[in-house]
């Protein structure tokens, strides 16, 4: 006869397995096939240790760190790890939130997947064309979506509009 003791201590146990799984981050990167594909080795060399820390391992920046975050001439922020355009300045907000925020991507330029770290289920923003990752979206962001695209403002890069001939 088994031990009510153990048979509890057995049940916690994959229910602590299980959780454990479910908790643990998986990149968006792994189990998808981008444009641009290089070894670790070549993302390193390329991408500051801040860059590569947030855009190929999840990582993400402290609130207000980013000098993007002060960023207001039109332009298109991209990715910094493919130089991808990702956001029109036109869609950028102050949220608040210490980070870069957009309320639309532009058309054709991210991806999502789901993120389950930190015990939260979250939607993860990753470019299309590297798989880097860039931050998350929220659902309480301005109209006219009412999304925020709060983005790691070091995963951008930012490329001012041409001065309009006068």
């Amino acid at each position: 006869m088994i031990d009510r003791r153990i048979l509890l201590a057995s049940v916690a146990g994959l229910f602590g397995l299980a959780a454990f799984r479910w908790l643990r981050a998986s990149p968006a990167y792994a189990a998808e096939k981008f444009e641009i594909e290089k070894t670790d080795a070549e993302w390193r060399a390329q991408l500051t240790p801040q860059q590569y820390e947030i855009l190929r391992k999840e990582g993400t920046e402290r609130p207000g760190s980013s000098p993007l975050l002060k960023e207001h001439r039109k332009g298109t922020f991209a990715c910094a790890g493919c130089d991808l355009p990702l956001f029109s300045s036109e869609t950028k907000y102050e949220s608040g939130t210490g980070w870069p925020s957009f309320w639309k991507p532009l058309d054709n330029a991210i991806g999502t997947t789901s993120d389950r770290t930190f015990g939260m289920l979250r939607t993860e923003v990753h470019c299309r064309r590297c798989g880097g990752h860039l931050g998350h979206v929220f659902d309480d962001g301005p109209k006219p979506t009412g999304l925020r695209y709060c983005m790691d403002g070091f995963a951008l890069v930012f490329h001012p509009a041409a001065p309009s001939a006068t």
